[in-house]
């Protein structure tokens, strides 16, 4: 019912910046919590940042703390990461995800989401 697409990956120098968008469908958009989470090769898929459903409320993992903010625009039906001071150890696919009634420690983990992206890959070179 829901769908989402990310884009804005790509290959970034390290120390440079990637704006991350996750474009929605669906009209209760609005109403979902959403996640940022990635994937690196061999690793599991890691919680980045979870944002509530009117932008009041955000959480982020260690990994991300301090480097990226999540945002939303509800009246594009869109969903932002912005990265910077990136490093190579970044590199991963990223996902975004919608949960239709996760809360709490709920959306700092995978089982929250019910709703995923395709994912748009980041290539941080050193």
């Amino acid at each position: 019912q829901v769908q989402l697409v990310e884009s804005g990956g790509g290959l970034v120098q390290a120390g440079g910046s990637l704006r991350l968008s996750c474009a929605a469908s669906g009209r209760t958009f609005s109403t979902y919590p959403m996640g940022w989470f990635r994937q690196a090769p061999g690793k599991e898929r890691e919680f980045l940042a979870t944002i509530s459903w009117n932008g009041g409320s955000t959480y982020y993992a260690d990994s991300a703390k301090g480097r990226s903010t999540i945002s939303r625009d509800n009246a594009k039906n869109t969903v932002y990461l912005q990265m910077n001071s990136l490093k190579p150890e970044d590199t991963a696919v990223y996902y975004c995800a919608a949960s239709r009634t996760g809360m709490g420690l709920a959306l700092r983990r995978e089982g929250g989401y019910d709703y995923w992206g395709q994912g748009t890959q980041v290539t941080v070179s050193s």
